[in-house]
């Protein structure tokens, strides 16, 4: 899929969170990119491998002096780094004021990003994960988005965060796809929505989003749905113990990353093995990685054979169509043996 792009518009919907999430469970190997022009927070969350802080310097601040003279895909992975848990982070600023800088570089950051998932060196091919923060009207990570293969904005399914991130979508589209009549419907890179909401009101709400997308003729779809889930969100930002992959979130994500590769195919190589597996935590007291650029792990699956599958007939989403009777959208019904709970679990709050 090469570069996707997780965005937000008002609020704290969970951008972050679900940019992690996504990239730890794609099926190829993964590359994130925190490159939020406000500041990143995943310095201060993670580690590396041997327990030592990440550092700072070494991320998007020192990939964009470099972009500066130009930048080659391979030349991304100088400045990532590997966290424990073995997922790769190229972190983002440590705050806005350092964003001047950068604030120029965002076209070349893309172009490089979408272009890491074709290198010719296969152990540095990966596809790139950005965690853009939010998307306002002067956002300067806009100018990364045109090379994005799909561009994904997170919100909450009250009304009002619904109606904001409508008139994002409606915006980037402009921007995106042109104004011309029907050019939202076709455009590239396509905008999708993931909804956090409750699984058992998923399916209802977003047959109901899906209906206000096409009323205002934003051609953004509906993309997946992400549960209300706080307590996966804190073990996933490393706040809380427990089994992160048995978490609600993280079992919604897994149905988002299937559901992206089976709906826009062409934009995804076809991969072997399971979709949806955690990167293993390192055993207590593990050695750093060695000299060079880590083979692919397994988890990520075989890069496999890259012949793009074509568009279905109307564009890269689905139409709206009603949901299920039960569950709806990926998200089974309660009680059938899945682990979603009945409705009345309590929010994750304003986690970014």
């Amino acid at each position: 899929m090469a570069l996707i792009a997780v965005a937000a518009d008002k609020g704290s919907p969970g951008a972050t969170t679900t940019a992690v999430a996504l990239a730890a469970l794609w099926p190829r190997r993964a590359l994130l990119a925190e490159v939020d022009p406000a500041g990143g927070d995943l310095v201060y969350r993670s580690a590396r491998e041997d327990g030592r802080p990440l550092d700072p310097g070494t991320g998007l601040l020192s990939l964009a002096a470099t972009a500066r003279r130009g930048i080659a895909a391979e030349q991304l992975w100088d400045h990532s780094q590997r966290v424990s848990g073995g997922l790769d982070l190229i972190v983002g600023l440590t705050s806005s004021d350092q964003g001047t800088g950068v604030s120029g570089q965002y076209g070349a950051l893309g172009k490089a990003f979408a272009e890491l998932a074709r290198s010719p060196h296969e152990e540095a091919a990966a596809d790139v994960v950005a965690d853009c923060g939010r998307l306002g009207p002067d956002s300067p990570a806009l100018a990364l988005l045109p090379h994005a293969a799909v561009v994904l904005l997170v919100t909450r399914t009250q009304p009002e965060n619904l109606a904001h991130t409508r008139e994002r979508a409606l915006a980037l589209s402009a921007k995106l796809h042109g104004q011309h009549r029907g050019a939202a419907q076709h455009g590239r890179p396509p905008i999708g929505l993931l909804l956090v909401t409750e699984p058992s009101q998923g399916g209802r709400i977003a047959s109901q989003v899906n209906e206000m997308l096409t009323a205002a003729g934003s051609g953004a779809r509906v993309a997946g749905l992400l549960a209300e889930d706080a307590a996966g969100a804190d073990q996933l930002a490393g706040r809380r113990r427990g089994r992160v992959d048995k978490s609600l979130l993280v079992r919604s994500v897994r149905k988002v990353v299937s559901d992206l590769h089976q709906t826009y195919r062409e934009l995804a190589p076809a991969v072997t093995g399971a979709v949806g597996t955690l990167p293993p935590q390192p055993p207590a007291g593990a050695a750093p990685p060695s000299h060079g650029r880590a083979p692919v792990p397994p988890q990520y699956g075989a890069q496999g054979p890259r012949t793009p599958a074509p568009v279905p007939p109307g564009g890269p989403w689905p139409p709206p169509t009603a949901p299920p009777a039960s569950g709806g959208y990926g998200y089974p019904a309660p009680g059938n043996g899945y682990g979603y709970p009945a409705p009345g679990h309590g929010p994750h709050g304003g986690h970014r």
